[in-house]
């Protein structure tokens, strides 16, 4: 009889072994309800944990960056899932050498069916519709996540959406660089530079996004109505600054109004894409900059 065959050592082994299942099966046990405690706070709007969900980290020296455009509403019950995914993908950064900028962007036609988004954009619904022409599909929809401007998918599809992210960061991207924003009489005042000189230069549209970090609305009516709803990256106002060329010859200044309901707290993402909605071909995001508290006269105080 060997060692190991004894039936005090079997009965170790036993031991030993059910141990170590049962700690494996806490540890996913609390990693996933940590995982549902994300979504119930973006959902319900507990302030906390919302906050944390909203701050992003910081990019990895090694990364590449990745667009994430999440076509939503507050007027769409399947939304809120998708809010948090965006959400969680800004704050933890899952996917190795990527660099996730989140773009959360609302249409409106929601705004007719109950309930108006009050970060709803017509704009935005266009820019919707030319990526449905572009990639062939029969209508627009929401939730909706767009990848680099070329992989789309239901936004609430978590695997899917580390997949597609995982893919996209093996693309070469220009390398941007942003200066910090300033603000002064209600706009934002920026300007971007390619950090390295290229010798081909491709058909390519330039865009600025004013981005404000996190938002959260308490929703009356529609679908959604009764919940406080968060949202992280919501884009006030989208322009084309340029091209791709312009870039390329000098630093490209731009300048973008901000909204009188707009937070104390904003940011900017600017990003090179092919022409016709195509391929992202670069993107850069600047820290996030502190609005001017507006003045107030004594006579307003009393």
């Amino acid at each position: 009889m060997t060692l190991l065959t004894t039936p005090r050592s079997r009965i170790f082994i036993a031991s030993a072994a059910f141990v170590f299942a049962a700690a494996l099966c806490f540890l996913f046990i609390h990693r996933m309800s940590d995982v549902e405690a994300a979504k119930g706070a973006i959902a319900t709007g507990d302030p906390l944990v919302a906050a944390q969900l909203a701050s992003e980290q910081p990019p990895r020296p090694d990364s590449t960056p990745v667009l994430v455009e999440l076509f939503t509403s507050e007027g769409c019950s399947s939304c809120p899932p998708a809010d948090a995914l965006l959400a969680r993908l800004n704050r933890t950064q899952p996917v190795a050498h990527a660099d996730v900028i989140g773009l959360e962007e609302h249409v409106d036609y929601w705004d007719s069916l109950g309930w108006k988004d009050r970060f709803s954009s017509h704009d935005l619904t266009v820019r919707q519709s030319g990526y449905a022409r572009r990639l062939r599909l029969e209508d627009i929809y929401t939730p909706q996540m767009i990848i680099d401007g070329t992989n789309q998918f239901v936004g609430n599809d978590d695997a899917y959406a580390l997949r597609a992210i995982a893919h996209a960061a093996q693309a070469p991207k220009l390398a941007l660089s942003l200066s910090q924003p300033s603000i002064s009489d209600g706009r934002l005042t920026a300007s971007a530079s390619l950090a390295q000189p290229h010798a081909s230069i491709p058909n390519a549209d330039v865009f600025a996004a004013l981005v404000e970090p996190s938002a959260s609305t308490q929703v009356l009516k529609g679908e959604n109505g009764g919940h406080t709803l968060q949202h992280v990256s919501v884009v006030r106002s989208l322009q084309r600054i340029g091209t791709l060329a312009d870039l390329a010859a000098a630093p490209l200044k731009f300048s973008l109004n901000i909204p009188k309901d707009a937070s104390s707290s904003l940011r900017v993402v600017v990003f090179v894409q092919s022409s016709n909605q195509g391929a992202i071909l670069g993107a850069a995001t600047s820290a996030p900059t502190a609005t001017p508290a507006p003045s107030m006269s004594i006579a307003a105080l009393h």
